[in-house]
């Protein structure tokens, strides 16, 4: 009986590798450039951060699994969310993420073990002895129960303080357990799964300044004495008044010379239109020139889910529509950043239906299919017979002309479609006397 469970799970697990094998071939085989294909064809992975509770919604994973070849769990790994109190560990959610991410094909980076923030009170109240056994428990709970499934871990998050002085923040950690807090989570992170890449994560250490020289002399006396570190993260949030540095490449190298990968954990730039774009295209740019800089994540799919949503800061907007900036990335990373996803085999169908009638009115819907490819978006047009009026619209944007006869619908939230996915839209009408049957125009796709 054991020999057989085994031989079973055995084969499921070839199954799934082969599954990703096929998925990851696929986004670099895609005749149409993605991000995702595009940074793998440089050797790099382009991923987003992802959270479970979207993963329902259809535009959403539409532009995840066309774009993006890896995934950072946005919150779900965080030490509030996986082990709220002591001892009981909640992995549900991450899981949705880590379940999704490897059944496309895409790595996944663990984010993050220990950190200052996003703690459970109960974690602060701990004495110093409590609290390095919690630390080691965690790290080797949530390790263990991922094990295998994580390309890197930010181990630590945000040790150094900001500013000039180069001193570790003050947190549980540092203030119980000393600079030695960081060693120690390292060790016992490689420990836990010796295949996984271990990385230090912080902010404000993009360009050569106080902070990230006192992260470089850690990772410098790490490297020196073996401590186990792989790689090391730093995250991007850039905007007006804090632009990407223009040291940036210089600071990405000099860690790379001490022997670590290098990461971009958490890129997002606020701004808009060709500023927004220059600054992604310099951040890759960047990247690019540096042999071990491995990858690329930027801090969600969607303007419309950014922690900065005010400042718009993604490759995509709020409608899942491409922005300037993606095609600034496409072209940066030597794809063809010339349109929108899709551009140039695009296409979709509109087909209309009555879905309720009764003596003054009726409920119709249009469903718009996607063609042989992925599309971005969509719109048609619907013009409703004299003297017949629309009292209502859902899941599109619509606007009118002809008298207010023809309305011409576009995306709300529903505009990218995989290739042969659906969607549909729907209204309400008043008859006031006729019956006939709206007319439902050709389908536009981008």
């Amino acid at each position: 009986m054991r020999m057989t469970l085994l031989r079973l799970a055995g084969a499921a697990t070839a199954g799934l590798v082969a599954a990703a094998a096929l998925t990851t071939a696929a986004h670099s085989a895609e005749a149409a450039d993605t991000l995702g294909s595009a940074a793998a064809g440089q050797g790099r992975s382009f991923g987003a951060a992802v959270a479970a509770n979207h993963l329902d919604e259809a535009g959403y994973t539409a532009t995840l699994n066309r774009e993006f070849t890896s995934a950072t769990p946005e919150n779900e790994m965080k030490w509030d969310a996986t082990e709220p109190t002591r001892g009981t560990f909640t992995f549900a959610a991450a899981d949705q993420v880590v379940n999704h991410a490897r059944g496309q094909g895409m790595d996944v980076r663990g984010h993050t073990l220990v950190w200052h923030s996003q703690l459970p009170p109960w974690v602060g109240g701990l004495g110093a002895a409590d609290l390095r056994t919690a630390m080691n428990d965690h790290i080797n709970r949530v390790m263990g129960h991922y094990k295998g499934r994580i390309h890197s871990w930010d181990v630590v998050n945000e040790a150094f303080q900001d500013g000039g002085s180069g001193a570790r923040r003050s947190s549980p950690f540092q203030d119980k357990l000393g600079d030695g807090f960081i060693e120690e989570a390292f060790r016992t992170a490689r420990a836990a799964d010796p295949a996984a890449k271990l990385c230090y994560n912080d902010y404000n250490t993009d360009g050569v300044n106080a902070k990230s020289t006192a992260v470089y002399r850690m990772v410098q006396d790490f490297r020196s004495r073996g401590v186990p570190i792989d790689c090391v993260g730093f995250q991007g949030h850039f905007n007006g008044n804090s632009p990407v540095p223009a040291d940036f490449q210089a600071n990405l190298q000099r860690f790379a010379d001490l022997g670590v990968d290098v990461q971009i954990t958490e890129l997002d730039i606020e701004g808009s239109g060709t500023a927004q774009a220059d600054s992604y295209a310099r951040v890759v740019t960047a990247c690019l020139a540096v042999d071990r800089c491995t990858g690329i994540t930027v801090w969600g799919v969607t303007d419309r889910y950014s922690w900065r949503s005010a400042g718009t800061p993604l490759l995509f907007d709020g409608d899942y529509r491409a922005k300037p900036a993606y095609g600034a990335v496409l072209t940066a990373l030597g794809g063809d950043g010339g349109g929108d996803p899709g551009d140039g085999t695009a296409s979709c169908t509109a087909t209309y239906t009555r879905t309720a009638d009764w003596n003054g009115g009726y409920n119709g819907q249009v469903t718009i299919t996607a063609g042989s490819e992925p599309i971005g978006s969509w719109s048609t047009t619907v013009t409703f017979p004299s003297p017949q009026r629309v009292q209502a619209a859902w899941n599109a944007t619509t606007t009118w002309d002809g008298g207010g006869s023809v309305m011409t619908a576009r995306p709300s939230w529903n505009g990218p479609l995989a290739a042969g996915a659906s969607t549909s839209f729907g209204f309400t009408v008043t008859k006031n006397g006729s019956d006939a049957a709206p007319a439902v125009g050709a389908c536009t796709a981008s």
